[in-house]
């Protein structure tokens, strides 16, 4: 028998990125206090100090969704993770569920909830449009059994930002859920979870909270929690199971799996730093940073994509004229100035730029270098 040799080990550099400017769909910049956060000693994920701390991370998610429920946590997964297990914790086999698709994370709701054996309806508009909340409350009108309405706050695809309270307000009356995915607009853009009666609201870190990616902040209301009291099967997820999640981030401390310890630990610092801002102040901030750029790409002869008068501030999704090839454009930039933006999805593959102005990204003086780099590489095309 012939031995086959071992190949020589390869040795490897340190992995240390190029420094970016990250003004993409996310991740967005980090604060170096975060980064810091990240970096201390490890502690275990049962370990008092790390539980306090915890606790301190869902009771100032409770301030930055502004809600008193009492399941809100962070799950261990990113924004994904946070929209599979507000689909498949809520949702059994042959529920009806209504879900507005106008772009790709719309669309991926309504494939969670096939896939967790739902009938799905979906309510459609052009991408970068917003539903007409007389449309959504319509559908439901049609199929009262619906066990929930989804609508994305803000499409991270097209930059649309959809009005929610009618929605929220029309629901409350009716044993359906409102579920809603906020994963671009948390901290960005005005958010009143128990004021616009949302039941269950999932969120991600790496955007306007600007946290790395990792965790998806999520809530459900009381409503919400009866709905998964009520269930016949179990969670067809163990992983994402709030049954049993919530009783490992309840005073019961069940284990349940080892949680991302220096993930909670820079959030806690991120969130720390948003409520030091303020709410208000900080919606500010992004609305102005994101229309001062926007008025200046226009100028640029870009098409905004979404609708007008219900545009994100923090995401500008935008179209270039057909003789410019974006791609070309956005490897410039990124290989000669070091900047992040994000290319179009869907229909606007290959036509557009996402721009993420968000949390520590949203500021004049980024604005300001974005648009000088572009004008350089414009004139010298």
């Amino acid at each position: 028998m012939t031995l086959t040799q071992p190949a020589e080990q390869p040795t490897f550099a340190a992995a240390v990125p190029d420094e970016r400017l990250l003004l993409g769909p996310g991740p967005s910049p980090v604060h170096p206090d975060v980064m810091a956060a990240q970096a201390r000693t490890l502690v275990g994920h049962l370990d008092p100090w790390f539980l306090q701390r915890a606790d301190e991370v869902n009771t100032m998610l409770r301030h930055v969704f502004r809600t008193t429920n009492p399941v809100t946590y962070a799950v261990s997964g990113t924004g994904s993770a946070g929209m599979e297990t507000s689909i498949v914790n809520v949702v059994e086999h042959g529920d009806t569920v209504i879900v507005g698709v106008n772009g790709v994370f719309g669309g991926r709701i309504a494939d969670t909830a096939r896939r967790a054996g739902a009938h799905v309806i979906t309510i459609e508009a052009p991408w970068g449009q917003v539903f007409d909340p007389q449309q959504v409350i319509d559908t439901h009108k049609a199929h009262p059994h619906a066990k929930l309405v989804a609508l994305v706050h803000a499409e991270t695809s097209t930059g649309a930002h959809q009005p929610l309270i009618d929605v929220g307000n029309y629901l409350a009356g009716t044993p359906t859920l409102f579920l809603v995915d906020t994963v671009t607009g948390l901290s960005g853009v005005p958010l009143e979870i128990d004021a616009w009666h949302i039941d269950v609201c999932y969120s991600g870190t790496q955007k306007c909270l600007s946290v790395p990616p990792g965790l998806s902040p999520i809530t459900f209301s009381p409503k919400a929690e009866a709905v998964l009291d009520a269930r016949t099967a179990p969670v067809q997820s163990w992983y994402l199971d709030v049954a049993a999640l919530r009783r490992y981030w309840g005073e019961e401390r069940v284990y349940h799996h080892t949680a991302p310890i220096s993930q909670v630990i820079g959030l806690h610092e991120g969130l720390r730093r948003v409520l030091d801002e303020g709410l208000e102040r900080r919606f500010a901030r992004h609305r102005e940073v994101g229309e001062l750029f926007q008025q200046h790409i226009v100028d640029r002869d870009a098409t905004l994509i979404a609708q007008e008068g219900h545009r994100l501030p923090q995401l500008t999704s935008f179209a270039w004229p057909d003789h410019i090839d974006e791609g070309k454009l956005r490897r410039r930039l990124m290989d000669e100035f070091s900047i992040e933006v994000g290319g179009g999805l869907g229909a606007f593959a290959g036509k557009a730029w996402r721009v993420g102005l968000m949390g520590e990204g949203a500021t004049h003086a980024n604005v300001d270098r974005l648009l000088d780099a572009i004008d350089h590489l414009l004139d010298t095309a």
